[in-house]
């Protein structure tokens, strides 16, 4: 039996799980991938294998009916989002799938609040300048009595929310599906998007991809926002449009903003968005710690399991 694994972050500790998959008499199949795999080394791979751990690849029909036709039985998600994820054709193919929910909310949530902090206080044009033999001393602004709008009231948006609450900050939240308890009633304010998107100095995107979340945050939505408005992305690129973004940036009605994950990935060379100091950019990395791979690792290895019947 053989399983593919092409997650980046399970793969740099893949020496850790080998043994669980050799007592199971399981091959590793572990190809070098920095990002993601393209859809055609995948219809090459995905058949010769009976399972498959997937990361941010092309998981569309076209992968899974050539693993259909092929050897594959079963596939995790190895993370929270499924927008690469083609579930539809998994179901029409009688592919058992699951990603593993509830794993990354503390971790991407303290990436989000560090974005929100460092785009407040400039802390990168210091780090940057110290290190070209300067002294800078950016005046930021103050984070007690602030708005953040945050987009997504899932893990990562509660867990978000909480933290900035922490730093004395009002938070207006934006999801129309959110559960919310009593006591989230009476900490967040809860509104329609884009309603009171004027009033938040930080926005910050904590929401999964769907066709109605792509390109949320775009020219009208922008229009909406305050003067000097620092915008900060912890969920998935498409959720902005970065030509609005752009144009935002270079008006100055967009301050600044704290990117980890881009439209494109990893982020083009002739972007726009190079072109402006005050922002700072990740590598789709927000829930990348050794603790959080590891638990979310050993849980896309239990589903795997259950989903081959291996005892």
């Amino acid at each position: 039996m053989k399983v593919l694994v092409t997650c980046p972050p399970m793969l740099r500790l893949i020496d850790e799980f080998r043994p669980e998959f050799e007592a199971k008499g399981i091959e590793l199949i572990t190809p070098n991938v920095v990002q993601t795999l393209t859809e055609d080394e995948l219809t090459a791979l995905v058949p010769q294998v009976d399972g498959w751990i997937i990361g941010d690849d092309p998981a569309t029909e076209r992968v899974f009916r050539a693993g259909k036709n092929g050897r594959l039985r079963a596939a995790v998600k190895w993370g929270v989002g499924v927008d690469n994820v083609d579930f539809e054709a998994c179901k029409k193919l009688g592919i058992p799938v699951s990603n593993t929910p509830m794993m990354f909310g503390e971790e991407v949530g303290s990436l989000a609040v560090h974005y929100l902090i460092g785009l407040a206080r400039q802390t990168f044009l210091i780090d940057r300048g110290v290190r070209e033999g300067q002294w800078p001393k950016p005046a930021g602004i103050s984070l007690m009595d602030k708005t953040a709008a945050v987009i997504g009231f899932g893990d990562i948006g509660k867990s978000t929310a909480r933290m900035l609450d922490a730093f004395g900050l009002y938070t207006n939240v934006y999801d129309p599906f959110a559960a919310r308890t009593d006591e989230d009633e009476m900490k967040y304010r809860f509104f329609s998007f884009p309603e009171k998107l004027a009033e938040a100095d930080f926005v910050v995107i904590t929401c999964s991809l769907t066709p109605e979340t792509r390109h949320l945050v775009n020219a009208g939505s922008i229009g909406k926002m305050k003067d000097g408005v620092r915008i900060v992305n912890v969920s998935r690129g498409g959720i902005i449009d970065e030509a609005a973004l752009l144009e935002g940036l270079r008006s100055g009605k967009v301050h600044s903003a704290a990117l980890d994950v881009f439209e494109n990935e990893p982020l083009p060379s002739d972007s726009g968005l190079r072109g402006f100091e005050r922002c700072i950019f990740g590598t789709h990395n927000g829930s990348n710690t050794v603790d959080a791979v590891r638990r979310a690792s050993k849980q896309a290895i239990k589903l795997m399991f259950g989903f081959l019947e291996i005892a």
